[in-house]
């Protein structure tokens, strides 16, 4: 068992692929699972697999051992086949479709009760993967994973890769020990050896960033947490490290609770070749407007000027609508406009393409935030960013917030963000702080009491905090015991200690 975290952008995708190819040429009788939730994944990872094996072999892979599939799927031919469809087939049990899991389980529990309810049946379940490789995990709940892991083969090889900033569920990741359940003993079946330096490493956090530049990932992080809002944080990491895995760099301060800290990205975990080719100010742009029709004229003239001045081709740019309810009827206007005033082609991502199709030669992308998720464009325009400012409560707000995140991150060089009204002049408000900041993260580290009214991310079971306690006791008592049988210098080690104490005391 793997778990992989990591930035938009760092890679996570790449890996699995990557694995997918070595593993498969090593074991070529490995029957290879892999799964993700967005649709249009299926040709990225197909064309990935099949590159990285023909540049290690010189052949093709052999497709009959790897299965590409959509998390949920459907009946008809394989190309619409699913882990969880071909679990249910495989096992003689119902299969929910959506309408029919969302009469059954309710609003936004439709697929967690789906997979729920097809677990119950199944005591002995066939087993017929030696590998699998989950993506998206974030967006997939917990009774998928659980299924996909009563579909392996012992020793249940599973690789799963997330990053909780991209959810749009509003759902978060549980640790391994709670994910995967337990045994007839009430042990977990899955826990990770998160200690550094273990082998082989079963919990990888990716810190470098390829895709995002310092400024557009700052941003993202700034507004996904609401770091400069004037209300406070919406949502944080319940680990402190996380921000340094992650490849930030505590520049003043402490990661300590009541603390004044400042984060900040440098050239390792931010390549610079992007900042190095242009301006911040050209990289990202926020534009506030009166009204709707002013939002669309102003994105049918930038993408005029962007294929017939800039040079851009059609499929280098993607218009993102955060709200995947309403962004058939708010593309609309912009897909007419551009084809009537200047024959500019354009595609609605899963509406006028395949569900399995993103992006087509010469023609612009529209999409909601769901089908964005997963991919990437040259420059990304996002419309009604206003809607991430505030929610009607905190839980609201935090998702919003994702959607925004997660729709910065699909550029790999140059963002938009558009938005109407007084909500877009605060989302503004907070980008402009973050400017003045260059780019860096200024603010007061909560506490603990403070981060239990927040959304808490990479939330760590209490188990796992009672055991590090434990081991730290023990450490303290195998010192104490060394000190006592003279091994230890004891001047030393209290020199050591009030050396770590003298900066807080200065505070």
């Amino acid at each position: 068992m793997q778990r992989i975290r990591g930035l938009a952008g760092s890679g996570k995708t790449i890996v699995l692929a990557l694995k997918v190819a070595y593993l498969h040429m090593q074991n070529p009788d490995w029957r290879i699972g892999v799964t993700f939730n967005t649709r249009s994944l299926k040709e990225q990872f197909k064309r990935l697999i099949n590159n990285f094996t023909i540049e290690q072999t010189g052949a093709e892979p052999d497709w009959e051992n790897i299965d590409i599939l959509n998390a949920w799927g459907a009946p008809g031919d394989k190309e619409r086949d699913g882990i969880y469809h071909k679990y249910c087939r495989i096992h003689e049990i119902d299969f929910y479709d959506f309408s029919a899991a969302r009469r059954s389980f309710g609003e936004r529990n439709e697929f967690a009760g789906a997979c729920g309810e097809a677990l119950k049946p199944v005591n002995d379940a066939s087993a017929i993967y030696d590998l699998m490789l989950v993506d998206e995990a974030q967006d997939l709940p917990a009774e998928f994973l659980r299924l996909c892991y009563r579909f392996l083969k012992a020793p249940k090889r599973m690789v799963y890769a997330y990053d909780e900033l991209q959810s749009l569920t509003g759902s978060s990741v549980l640790q391994p020990e709670e994910l995967f359940g337990v045994d007839d003993k009430g042990n977990p079946n899955v826990v990770l050896n998160t200690e550094e330096g273990a082998i082989p490493k079963q919990d990888i956090i990716l810190e470098k960033c390829y895709r995002n530049s310092r400024p557009l990932l700052a941003t993202a992080h700034a507004l996904g947490f609401g770091i400069y809002r004037e209300k406070g944080l919406v949502q944080f990491f319940d680990q402190s490290n996380i921000w340094t895995d992650v490849g930030y760099t505590v520049e003043e301060g402490e990661l300590r609770g009541g603390e004044n800290v400042t984060l900040s990205r440098n050239s390792d975990s931010s390549p610079l070749f992007l900042e190095e080719h242009s301006l911040p100010d050209d990289l990202i742009q926020f534009h506030r407007f009166d009204n709707p029709a002013e939002q669309t004229a102003f994105l049918v003239k930038s993408i005029i000027d962007d294929i017939r001045e800039e040079e851009l081709r059609a499929e280098d740019i993607v218009v993102i609508n955060p709200n995947p309810l309403t962004t058939q009827r708010e593309v609309g206007p912009a897909r007419q406009l551009l084809f009537s005033e200047s024959q500019i082609n354009s595609e609605l991502a899963g509406v006028s393409t395949s569900a399995d199709v993103f992006t087509k030669s010469g023609s612009v992308t529209f999409t909601g935030i769901f089908r964005a998720k997963g991919n990437e464009a040259g420059m990304v325009y996002i419309i009604n960013a206003q809607d991430a400012f505030a929610g009607w409560n905190n839980s609201t707000t935090a998702l919003e917030r994702n959607r925004l995140f997660t729709a910065i991150t699909r550029a790999k060089a140059w963002v938009r963000v558009l938005g109407i009204g007084r909500n877009m002049d605060g989302l503004i408000q907070e980008w402009d702080t973050l400017r003045k900041n260059d780019y860096k993260l200024k603010f007061r580290y909560p506490t603990l009491e403070e981060k239990q009214e927040l959304r808490l991310i990479n939330k760590e079971p209490s188990g796992l905090r009672k055991n590090k306690r434990k081991k730290i006791e023990m450490q303290r008592d195998f010192l104490i015991q060394a000190a006592e049988r003279g091994d230890l210098d004891v001047d030393s080690l209290i020199s050591d200690l009030q050396r770590i104490q003298k900066p807080r005391s200065k505070k």
